[in-house]
């Protein structure tokens, strides 16, 4: 299967930081490697109902806004979350969507998990902090999430970056930029996993 790369804008400022890191990042993936970008803010999603107990899902008709980001999400190889760190953690814009992950684990027939698997979640992110530490909890939501789903993790792209177009003045996050979607993705895995574990 040919690499085909689905990046999901979740910032709730248009062409912020982190979309201008995560376009840097973007631009060093081979020509053959298919790009596709959703921005949440023009894609309105629902907020996500939890109805495991009470009855299925159904699969959203592919031309509502949630149709078309579970359509993309299923032919994506790698999926990469383009979020702004909010309070620690991804926006409330992502984090509705990653909620709809779990919907999309009930509908019948779907296979959503098993799909997933193998797959590759990468993060990028703008976060107003020297001290790129205080990401941890972002990164820990995308990792786990990834292990859950039996998915690749390719780690975050972090950047610094708080008035627009700040990143573009963090010379580390662009040097990484250039590199990120070449790293190994190894397969995601919880803390209390060994690499021994199947």
């Amino acid at each position: 299967m040919s690499r085909r790369f689905l990046f999901v804008l979740g910032s709730a400022r248009a062409e912020g930081n982190t979309e201008l890191l995560a376009r840097r990042a973007a631009e060093q993936l081979p020509d053959d490697v298919g790009q596709r970008w959703i921005d949440l803010s023009g894609q309105p999603l629902p907020d996500f109902e939890d109805l495991r107990h009470d009855s299925d899902h159904v699969r959203p008709p592919s031309d509502t806004p949630l149709g078309l980001l579970l359509d993309a999400t299923l032919e994506a190889t790698d999926i990469v979350i383009a979020s702004p760190v909010y309070w620690y953690s991804v926006s409330a814009q992502t984090k509705r969507y990653l909620d709809h992950w779990s919907g999309w684990l009930r509908i019948p027939g779907l296979d959503f998990k098993a799909r997933m698997a193998g797959r590759t979640l990468w993060g990028v992110a703008a976060l107003a902090h020297e001290e790129l530490s205080v990401a941890d909890p972002y990164a820990g939501t995308l990792r786990y999430s990834a292990a859950y789903m039996g998915m690749r993790f390719g780690g975050v792209l972090l950047g610094n970056g708080s008035k627009p177009g700040d990143v573009l003045n963090d010379t580390e996050a662009l040097t990484r930029a250039k590199t990120f979607f070449a790293q190994d993705a190894p397969l995601a895995r919880f803390p209390y996993e060994t690499a021994d574990a199947a």
